[in-house]
Parts: structure tokens; C-alpha cells; sequence
């Protein structure tokens, strides 16, 4: 028999990691947590105050932490932040692409081309631009992992929400795709798909929902808890940390692959009452 290899520890020292859409919520999270596991990271948002701020804070607690400040959804910007991180003599390690928008809760009737486009662009499209854009740059240097965070929508898609849904289950395909075309470079591709996480981002939604359905906020909040099987919402920690075990060496045998952190939850599925029309 052979001897047993020696136990890995999931520190991220050396490494260097950009996190899109990281100057709150969830990216951040993301991105601190990676910082504290010893990799440097650079925290990418459209919001170029905000993201410094953000990363300010953090190296105030001695992390290891830069910004960058381009639109996921310009495709000359993504390539030209890229090729800067690509340059660097560390080269890139790991890239997580969190950035995304969420959608007016509309039903499909209703939902104009408009707010389709929007969301589909920032989050699906904005997605591909930067796997892209990393893609070429770990495929030269035959190793890195990309992280891109779906939700339970894209293989759960809940009402309302068509646009989200279609570009989250657009994110699990490239993300898929991508994991198989990588392979031979030693590059893994995988995915996060949250669950219920009570950030601003979640919050506009909830919202929404609880004016549809003519329900206060508690109320809500309380009937998506009841539906969670481990019986309360996430924190940004839990996906954090989900996001941080795949992109070090504990998972180096895993690419292609879809991790629900959700509490057990699978999708919210429950179908709308009949609308007035006026």
C-alpha cells in the first residue's frame, strides 16, 4: 500500500485572484475571504469609490488586496483590465466572476426587451467576456480556476424573474462548456449556485415580491425560510467560503461542477395568483 499523501491545507499564499462585482455583498465577502487564506486580491467593480473603499477596509486589516474599475459588460474594458492582471510576473490564479444585476420581478408578458437585454448582457454576457478574457490568459500559462456564481434559479427558475433565470442557467452552460475546452491546460472551471442570502442585492428583489403578492417583508422573509430544509438564510460567509474551496488545492480534482449552497433549498417554484389588469 501506499503511504497516505500529506494532509493540504487550503491557504491561497502566492496566488493572485480578481473578484468581479466585489465592492459589496457577496463579492466582498468572496474576496475577503479569499485575502484571508493569503492571496492577493484585486476587487473589480463598475462602482470605482465604492470598490476602493471596500478594499481600503480590507488592507486596513492587512490583507493583501488591489481594485480595478471596468464594466463586465464592455468587452474592450474586460480585455484591456485582463491583459494588465495576465502581464504581472505572478501572472492570474484564480478569477471569480460574481458581477451580475438582478431583474424587475415582471412576468414574461409583460417584460419589455429593454430590461431582457439588461440583465442578459451584465450577467451572462458580462460572464463570458471575462471567462473569456481569463481563458487565454491561464490556457498560456497551463494552470488557474475560475469560479462563476450561478444561483438555483438557473436550474430552478422561479417566477417573475425570466431574464435572471435564463442568464444564471446561461452562466452553469458556460461554465460547463468552458471546464471541458480547459481541461488539457490544467485549468478548472466551476461553479456556486446560492441560495436565499439576505444582501441589497436580495433585498431589492424581496421587495418586489412582497409587493406582488401583497406581503409584508417579515412575512417574506419568514416563508422562505420555512422553505429551507436547514431552516434559515444564508450568510455571504457560506458562500464565501464555498467559493474559496474551489479555488484551492483542496478541490484540485474537481472541474465542471455546480455547487448548490443553499441550505438544501433546490428552487422556489410556486406559481403567481392571476394578475389585475386593468
Amino acid at each position: 500500500m501506499t503511504e497516505n499523501p500529506t494532509p493540504k491545507v487550503d491557504s491561497l499564499d502566492g496566488r493572485t485572484a480578481i473578484v468581479t462585482g466585489a465592492a459589496q455583498g457577496l463579492g466582498l465577502a468572496m474576496a475577503e475571504e479569499l485575502a484571508r487564506r493569503g492571496a492577493h486580491v484585486v476587487l473589480a467593480d463598475l462602482q470605482a469609490e465604492k470598490v476602493q473603499a471596500a478594499a481600503s477596509q480590507l488592507a486596513s486589516d492587512g490583507l493583501q488586496v488591489d481594485t480595478a474599475a471596468f464594466d463586465v459588460g464592455n468587452s474592450a474594458a474586460v480585455d484591456e483590465a485582463f491583459a494588465k492582471l495576465g502581464a504581472r510576473p505572478s501572472g492570474l490564479d484564480i478569477v471569480v466572476n460574481n458581477a451580475g444585476v438582478g431583474q424587475t420581478v415582471t412576468p414574461i408578458v409583460e417584460l419589455s426587451d429593454a430590461e431582457w437585454q439588461r440583465v442578459l448582457h451584465v450577467t451572462l454576457t458580462g460572464a463570458f467576456y471575462c471567462c473569456r478574457a481569463a481563458g487565454r490568459i491561464m490556457e498560456a500559462q497551463e494552470r488557474g480556476t475560475i469560479i462563476n456564481v450561478a444561483s438555483i434559479n438557473g436550474t430552478n427558475p422561479a417566477a417573475l424573474v425570466a431574464g435572471y433565470n435564463v442568464a444564471k442557467a446561461g452562466v452553469i452552460s458556460l461554465t460547463k462548456t468552458l471546464a471541458l475546452e480547459l481541461a488539457a491546460y490544467g485549468v478548472r472551471v466551476n461553479a456556486v449556485s446560492p441560495g436565499p442570502v439576505y444582501t441589497d442585492f436580495n433585498k431589492q428583489v424581496m421587495a418586489q415580491r412582497c409587493e406582488s403578492l401583497d406581503l409584508t417583508e417579515e412575512a417574506m422573509i419568514e416563508r422562505v425560510r420555512g422553505a429551507i430544509p436547514l431552516g434559515r438564510w444564508g450568510e455571504p460567509r457560506n458562500i464565501a467560503e464555498a467559493v474559496a474551496f474551489l479555488a484551492g488545492p483542496s478541490a484540485d480534482w474537481i472541474t465542471g461542477e455546480v455547487l448548490r449552497v443553499s441550505g438544501g433549498l433546490e428552487g422556489v417554484s410556486a406559481a403567481p395568483p392571476k394578475r389585475v389588469r386593468s
